[in-house]
């Protein structure tokens, strides 16, 4: 009885600690949907011969268990900052990239900082070379899983090409079915536009896996999130993903990027030789906007660029504060800040 009674209350208490009071008086549940590039999170086994020798202790950087559960601890501690008023235990879901398996977010989820939270896992081993892949945390007061489906992206011109499968998650949240596909785009190696076509193509079969979700369920929302490797405005998300700067000219089964105008203003999530980029980008579907539907919509979204986060000395000040840098262990986070939006619903 006991047991039953505090699931009851802290069930009661998800419901109140999500509701957001708006101007016209309705009251608004709130889920936030966040994506965090890990930053090799590696286990100190060398699984993977030479792509993995580097994450050992033998290796280079000399990863050892003590650094490995350092860099655990300080991405839990990470990921139980975001928080909000309206948000209180986190996000509802958080896509993960740069994981090398399943047992580094188990260990995660269990970690001090996160564990009374009690998320959950979704993982799939993809085909990259280095051995990196994508996942999602999920908290199961709030999402509930129904299917997961992972995605090889094939490039006919190179059959030998091998990167992070997408995996798309539908579930319910706030009583309606969401599709979650976390990417993790092949990188600028080589070059930005010499690779282009790699991110474009990558783009097309994100497009082709909403396209395929929106013929069961026309109505249902969509979101791609993941580090992208390029900027809103580049050819792979603004053209071949469609996804559009102004909300009010996104269609039904289009896509709006709220991070165009953020990188406008000169917020980004990583940054190179002074230049900040935003490739830690969640993309909503027009289904998921306030002029489609009467259901679960976006509301806003954020970089959660915390003062912890960033580095406080040296030509990398206010950058992100990573694990390793020029070979030297920093004991930091990630070299990606982590991006989040909030989705709302009204409360009847």
């Amino acid at each position: 009885m006991k047991k039953f009674f505090l699931t009851a209350i802290l069930s009661l208490l998800v419901v109140m600690g999500a509701s957001a009071q708006k101007n016209d008086n309705k009251q608004f549940l709130v889920f936030g949907v966040g994506f965090y590039n890990l930053e090799n999170l590696f286990d100190t086994i060398n699984n993977n011969g030479k792509y993995d020798l580097e994450f050992s202790p033998q290796g280079s950087r000399q990863w050892n268990g003590e650094k490995y559960w350092s860099k655990i601890n300080n991405l839990a501690y990470c990921i139980s900052q975001m928080t909000t008023q309206t948000t209180p235990m986190g996000p509802a879901i958080l896509g993960v990239s740069e994981i090398e398996n399943r047992s580094v977010l188990e260990d995660l989820v269990k970690a001090e900082p996160i564990k009374k939270w009690m998320l959950q896992v979704v993982h799939h081993d993809s085909p990259d070379r280095r051995g990196v892949d994508v996942g999602l945390l999920y908290n199961p007061r709030m999402f509930k899983v129904l299917d997961v489906t992972n995605h090889t992206l094939v490039i006919p011109d190179n059959p030998n090409f091998r990167t992070r499968d997408q995996m798309c998650v539908t579930g319910i949240l706030g009583g309606d079915t969401l599709s979650v596909i976390v990417n993790h785009w092949p990188s600028r190696l080589g070059g930005q536009e010499q690779s282009s076509y790699l991110r474009e193509a990558a783009a097309s079969l994100s497009k082709h896996i909403a396209d395929s979700l929106w013929a069961i369920r026309p109505n249902q929302g969509v979101i791609i999130m993941g580090d992208l490797n390029d900027d809103p405005q580049d050819k792979s998300c603004a053209v071949a993903l469609g996804a559009m700067k102004d909300l009010k000219k996104v269609s039904h089964h289009g896509f709006f990027n709220p991070w165009w105008k953020m990188l406008d203003k000169g917020i980004g999530t990583l940054a190179y030789k002074g230049q900040w980029n935003l490739f830690d980008q969640i993309i909503v579907s027009g289904t998921l906007l306030e002029q489609n539907t009467d259901g679960l919509r976006y509301w806003k979204c954020q970089v959660n660029n915390f003062d912890f986060l960033k580095g406080d000395t040296g030509n990398r000040q206010g950058y992100p504060l990573r694990t390793y840098s020029g070979g030297v262990f920093l004991n930091g986070y990630s070299d990606h800040f982590p991006t989040e939006i909030f989705l709302i619903k009204e409360r009847k």
